[in-house]
């Protein structure tokens, strides 16, 4: 019996030992160094996978750097709600709306606009949240491990997320939400009095109704995050390439051999594209088209007031998020459907610091540490592809996280891996399959 049993073990071992040579000896090229990118590099070298991120910018320098930093699994909802579609153009018909399309003749974006039309029902809407919310779920466990384990220095918060409103009509027809949440997806809402809420969260002006609170929400600070984390792979020894564009592959048999760069050539023998809201741009490449918008969006940050919320926010009515960390605070809102037009509009930063006055008694300074604009990679039904390319046998993809690649990221990058590695993944793979649309 023991003879058998110490037999299995060294069969085991040299099992084991066999799979960490062979992941030690392939080299995964991951394009794209945004937090997608970060956490995919992160648990291919948990796994023995010698990893190489390359950026056509700046490592972090995107969506990763200028979003407001919620981790939330309270956001299990898409975007192509029922009524979504018409309440967006209502409210493109208001002066400085959050919501912008250039007109013109962009047929890929009006026929992205007819498939979320599409899916403004109750039907797509429940699927799409059931694609979304574990990802969210998983993610925010995920983060708690990497947070503690890795010494991520991100200010990481569990302090939740409110929804705060001005009119009661509003307030009071969130409560249909708040069921469906309870009710599917176990992420109830804790809903705060205007006496409640103006206890809780003195920061705000008296004229506010009430909210709804997200208690088990949390926030950290994602650039800080993205350099703590890079700081971490570096020291495990992932490698850092930046300014360097993706030009092409060279491949053999529907396998590709060697990532072309702007001005370097790297072997691979997997490689994964995280490249978020810039993916379109590289179908020729790819030889396959994900049906990614890019959706515009700003933000400010200024110094911490002396009147400050203490409680991430976010005011729906007006569409502007509302972010404290311990010596800055953030603003964020818009979705503009224009282009990769990179040029900030100082009527779309009023339009923040508008809205933040109108809410806080905050003192917000006309000048700020940092503006910032980015592109969310949007897809109509709101849920990312995270599966092999299907045009080449070692190509993976993991984009379109519209505006929860923050929130989605250690999950995404932990099913990257399992695929990658033939492992049993921890959550179903279907609902992120490329050929769904």
């Amino acid at each position: 019996m023991t003879d058998s049993h110490d037999s299995v073990q060294q069969a085991d071992s040299r099992a084991s030992s066999r799979a960490d040579a062979w992941a030690e000896s392939r080299h995964i090229v991951v394009v794209g160094g945004g937090v997608v990118g970060i956490a995919c590099a992160h648990y291919l070298n948990l796994s023995g996978f010698k990893v190489t991120i390359v950026d056509k910018n700046l490592i972090g320098s995107g969506c990763s750097h200028g979003n407001c930093g919620y981790i939330s699994p309270s956001h299990a909802l898409p975007l192509a709600e029922p009524g979504a579609l018409s309440k967006t153009f209502k409210a493109m018909l208001k002066p400085n709306s959050p919501m912008r399309i250039r007109p013109g003749v962009n047929m890929s974006l009006w026929k992205w606009l007819l498939k979320f039309s599409l899916r403004c029902n109750p039907t797509d809407c429940i699927e799409s949240g059931h694609a979304i919310h574990p990802l969210l779920t998983s993610a925010m466990k995920l983060y708690e491990e990497l947070v503690d384990s890795f010494n991520l220095k991100c200010e990481w918060t569990r302090q939740g997320l409110m929804f705060v409103y001005e009119k009661q009509s509003a307030f009071d027809s969130y409560t249909a939400t708040d069921e469906l949440l309870r009710r599917d997806f176990n992420e109830p809402a804790k809903r705060l009095t205007r006496a409640e809420l103006l206890d809780f969260e003195p920061s705000l002006r008296d004229h506010v109704v009430g909210a709804w609170y997200f208690e088990h929400d949390a926030h950290l600070r994602p650039d800080r995050l993205l350099a703590s984390w890079q700081d971490s792979l570096l020291k495990r020894g992932v490698a850092f390439i930046e300014h360097q564009a993706l030009t092409g592959f060279a491949e053999r048999d529907g396998k590709v051999e060697r990532v072309l760069l702007s001005t370097q050539t790297i072997e691979a023998d997997d490689v994964v594209i995280a490249t978020g809201a810039w993916t379109p741009q590289l179908e020729k490449i790819l030889r396959y088209r994900i049906p990614i918008q890019p959706g515009k969006g700003y933000s400010v940050t200024m110094p911490r007031p002396q009147v400050c919320p203490e409680t991430p926010m976010i005011f729906p009515e007006h569409k502007v998020a509302v972010t404290p960390w311990q010596s800055e605070l953030r603003l964020g809102s818009m979705m503009e459907f224009i282009g990769y037009d990179s040029r900030i509009d100082p009527k779309r930063l009023g339009l923040l610091t508008d809205v933040a006055r109108k809410y806080l008694k905050s003192e917000i300074p006309s000048e700020f540490s940092e503006t910032w604009c980015g592109w969310r990679p949007m897809t109509y039904d709101s849920t990312p592809v995270i599966d092999r390319s299907p045009s080449f046998s070692n190509v993976y993809i993991a984009a379109g996280h519209n505006m929860l690649g923050l929130s989605m990221a250690p999950a995404t990058g932990k099913l990257i891996n399992e695929i990658i590695s033939d492992q049993t993944t921890h959550l179903p793979v279907e609902p992120y399959r490329a050929n769904r649309f």
